[in-house]
């Protein structure tokens, strides 16, 4: 399994990547391989000062080894040795009007020193943050998500869209990182699914990606914007910034199993503003979203 899922997401990176330097029309994905010193390694990939895309990732990994001591502790484990891969991407687009998307799948094994699998998972999702909530926008993520969850479970869109919605929420201030979409997490066999069944239905939704993105990147990234709305998109970035330092919990196993820094931290966008104590205008589109983003809503 870990073969055939590492092959997937080696494809998967390519086929992201190329559509969005399309999109982009300028920049392209600067590639860097790296090694982790106690085994594995990934691929990096980022875009820098495109004309639509300001900043982005699309990473794979591959690490193996020892479980550090710290994850053994959060695990409940002993002395266990661990495969994990998978792929991670942020992108921030340069117009306010376009959401920044992030998205990731990966699966996980555990052993015992004599090298048998003890356990094994899936997990992953993909989720939208507006800066301006086009409300069809949100609507059409969602509508993207669910399809590729009822392939394969009707429960699925609702389970994860909740998970979703409670996962990225930035609790020291009251609200939601974005609109949401999938999280999940810990997909274990069951008696009604088999690995290979998570694994169908991860890459269904790996799949689905750039349909929920890419159109929307389309109708948005010529609207004009002023300077006002920039300033904007950079606070929002800050809190965007908050949940990935404060909560987030890749960020935390990547610097626990000593990950790449630079990898792991690519999610930061460029330029970020904290102004002290700052509330958008009464019954603004500032406003608007952030009452959003304090009472999620069903999209779909």
């Amino acid at each position: 399994m870990k073969d055939t899922f590492y092959d997937y997401i080696q494809k998967l990176q390519d086929t992201i990547t190329a559509k969005l330097e399309e999109v982009d029309g300028k920049a392209k994905f600067q590639q860097d391989i790296w090694k982790r010193p106690e085994g594995g390694g990934g691929r990096t990939r980022v875009i820098e000062n495109g004309n639509v895309f300001e900043k982005g990732g699309v990473n794979i990994s591959k690490v193996h080894g020892e479980l550090p001591k710290s994850m053994q502790q959060y695990f409940g484990v002993e002395d266990a040795d661990f495969f994990a891969c998978g792929l991670s991407l942020v992108i921030h687009p340069k117009s306010p009007m376009v959401p920044t998307v992030h998205a990731n799948w990966r699966y996980f094994e555990m052993y015992n020193k004599n090298g048998d699998i003890v356990d094994q998972w899936f997990g992953g999702g993909q989720d939208l943050t507006p800066y301006y909530l086009f409300e069809e926008d949100a609507q059409h993520f969602h509508r993207t998500c669910k399809n590729a969850c009822d392939a394969h479970n009707p429960e699925f869109y609702p389970n994860y869209k909740k998970r979703c919605d409670e996962y990225f929420w930035n609790a020291h201030r009251n609200e939601a990182r974005g609109v949401g979409g999938l999280f999940f997490d810990y997909c274990k066999a069951t008696e009604t699914m088999t690995m290979q069944d998570w694994y169908n239905y991860v890459t269904e939704v790996g799949d689905s990606f750039l349909d929920a993105y890419i159109p929307i990147v389309t109708k948005r990234k010529e609207l004009p914007y002023s300077q006002k709305q920039r300033d904007w998109q950079e606070i929002r970035r800050g809190r965007y910034v908050e949940f990935n330092l404060v909560h987030d919990k890749g960020t935390l196993f990547g610097l626990r199993t000593n990950g790449r820094i630079e990898s792991i931290l690519m999610s930061l966008p460029p330029h970020v503003q904290w102004r002290y104590d700052h509330h958008p205008e009464k019954g603004s589109p500032e406003e608007q979203l952030i009452e959003v983003l304090q009472h999620p809503k069903n999209w779909v």
